[in-house]
């Protein structure tokens, strides 16, 4: 735990777990400062290109702002709103985009959370003079001496584990950082809030990517490069069987993900998915859902957490999880040099996607993560 001289800067969403974090802080006598990341204009795109006019239910929102501010205002502490449009634009919104055109399914809100949030959150923390900065994530970390490491470790309410998203987090930015609801259930939380009289102790998760309303990515593509005055790039290609038969054609590859199966524009006796894409040729790879199946995986842009890393054929057992929803499975890590490493699962996992982050863990600790490609 801090001392009771440090100054924390809490990062302030507007929603019950930031909030609950800051009474919490509060009421243990903590010097605290409230800041909020102004992200994205949730109305810069409302309604262009088919995109949706209503902006509720995402996060990073203007309701979201007011109610950030609202709270800091109930817990008498100051409070600042850091514009980072730009960088968000630049750091996440166009990587996104860039990675979704090339036939790839990024998670934005990783990239945001390894690439902006928190490095912005502590460079504005150090120039307001706070000596750490506390969210509402749900996650665990601490020092292990006996390594020399901090050490990040899923959360006591597993139902909520973000560690997923937290992969990225190097070893100076865990060292600053606390997650005070680390050891509490959800439940719990929302009496804390209501408990300390804050009216976001009811307020409903936001669900949605920020600048993503409805998860219609095609959509979002087409309207941002439509903003930017560009076009939307050309990949219309053929679909294709395993054994190369060309059995349709399609509008274009930012359409697929791996493992999808409705939008395929096919009829068949038996359901098909996406199994592969290919960017060098536009084509889509479609097959049988136990053609999905794989035990190999590839990442790259590794952070190492739990240890500094694999030396050249050295192994590693771990539980690795390829989505947010995903049962971590056993398998067998190893070092392809650099940042990069594979893995061998003890059994087949399906649809291994490339974009996604692939999260490596013993028992509760994050050992490291990277992205598969």
């Amino acid at each position: 735990m801090p001392s009771q001289n440090e100054t924390i800067a809490v990062a302030m969403s507007g929603g019950v777990d930031s909030s609950a974090v800051a009474a919490l802080l509060r009421a243990q006598g903590h010097t605290l400062i409230g800041l909020t990341l102004q992200l994205w204009n949730q109305r810069r795109l409302a309604g262009h290109e088919g995109m949706p006019e209503a902006v509720q239910g995402r996060c990073c929102s203007i309701d979201d702002v007011y109610d950030a501010r609202r709270v800091s205002e109930q817990l008498d502490i100051p409070y600042y709103l850091v514009n980072q449009q730009d960088r968000f634009e630049a750091e996440v919104v166009k990587p996104f985009v860039s990675e979704y055109l090339a036939g790839r399914t990024p998670i934005p809100c990783t990239l945001c959370n390894n690439h902006l949030k928190f490095d912005q959150l502590l460079i504005t923390a150090r120039q307001i003079g706070a000596d750490r900065i506390a969210t509402g994530h749900y996650a665990r970390n601490h020092f292990d001496a006996s390594r020399g490491r901090w050490i990040l470790s899923r959360p006591e309410d597993k139902s909520k584990d973000q560690t997923y998203f937290l992969f990225g987090l190097t070893q100076e930015q865990l060292s600053r950082t606390l997650f005070p609801l680390g050891e509490m259930q959800k439940p719990a939380v929302r009496v804390m809030a209501s408990e300390a009289g804050l009216n976001v102790a009811t307020k409903p998760d936001s669900q949605e990517i920020c600048f993503i309303p409805g998860g219609d990515y095609s959509t979002f593509l087409k309207a941002y490069l439509d903003e930017q005055g560009e076009k939307l790039p050309d990949s219309s290609g053929e679909l294709v069987t395993t054994t190369g038969e060309v059995i349709g054609r399609h509008n274009g590859i930012h359409s697929f993900t791996v493992g999808q199966r409705k939008g395929l524009g096919l009829t068949s006796a038996n359901p098909l998915y996406v199994l592969n894409i290919h960017p060098d040729s536009n084509q889509v790879t479609v097959g049988a859902d136990e053609d999905l199946m794989s035990r190999d995986l590839r990442a790259d842009r590794v952070n190492w957490i739990s240890v500094s890393g694999l030396a050249p054929g050295e192994t590693l057992r771990v539980q690795i999880k390829i989505r947010h929803r995903h049962e971590p499975a056993w398998a067998t890590l190893s070092s392809d040099g650099g940042d990069q490493a594979s893995a061998t699962f003890d059994t087949p996992q399906r649809a291994i996607t490339p974009g996604q982050s692939a999260v490596f863990y013993q028992g509760d600790e994050v050992v490291g993560g990277g992205w598969i490609y």
